[in-house]
């Protein structure tokens, strides 16, 4: 099996957390921060739209699922997410709103001056990521109960992260950008700034609809994750 390849892409320019040292975070000041993910998404925007007129299938430009079915809408670059394909699976089906998921992923924050890799806020593995053998996050497309000490509180997922799962099929490992739009806006949450543009890394790795038991991953593991 051939080692996967992750390549965080630049252009002109709960879970188990993997996040880098805080280091100096006055680089994610506003407005110079906002400013600088509303510019790198758009150019980005627009060249992934380009390199999918020229006949590029590694690329896609989804628009978020809560507008997807508005006809004559106009396209907007904070409507969409973009992604990057690093491996196409070959599942059949994605999952829907309603699902669950076993997934892979990792996000981090735009390449800036103190890291130039762009900054992991949360990750769902340890050590080098083997999609074959890490243990996968089970969470809602949409929607996740989450049990506390006090009972079951409900979280949900933010667009951008919803939209992409819901266009994947078993086996896909996406690099998928989302706009501060479909991310948490203007709210800092945790180590994400405000007007932050996420990237992630997600692989699914299997899902299921309500009532249906957590399908057996590790039986198929292998199979969905070799390349050529």
């Amino acid at each position: 099996m051939r080692k996967l390849k992750y390549i965080l892409l630049a252009l002109p320019l709960l879970f188990v957390s993997c996040s880098e040292s805080d280091g100096d975070d006055d680089e994610f000041g506003q407005p110079s921060w906002q400013d600088t993910n509303a510019e790198y998404f758009n150019k980005l925007y627009s060249s992934a739209s380009q390199s999918i007129a020229s006949g590029d299938n590694s690329w896609k430009v989804i628009r978020t699922f809560s507008k997807d079915k508005i006809e004559g809408l106009a396209d907007n670059p904070a409507d969409f997410i973009v992604v990057h394909v690093i491996n196409q699976g070959t599942g059949a089906g994605c999952p829907l709103y309603s699902d669950t998921v076993l997934v892979h992923y990792e996000g981090r924050l735009l390449p800036s001056k103190n890291y130039p890799s762009g900054k992991v806020f949360d990750c769902s593995w340890k050590g080098e990521f083997n999609p074959a053998t890490a243990s996968p996050t089970k969470m809602g497309v949409y929607f996740t109960n989450v049990a506390t000490s006090t009972g079951t509180t409900t979280s949900s997922c933010i667009d951008g992260f919803s939209t992409a799962l819901q266009n994947m099929h078993v086996g896909d490992r996406w690099q998928v950008y989302i706009p501060q739009e479909l991310a948490y806006k203007n709210t800092e949450s945790s180590d994400i700034p405000a007007y932050s543009t996420l990237i992630f890394d997600i692989t699914l790795v299997a899902y299921f609809h309500p009532g249906e038991s957590v399908p057996d991953w590790k039986a198929n593991a292998l199979n969905l994750f070799e390349t050529e």
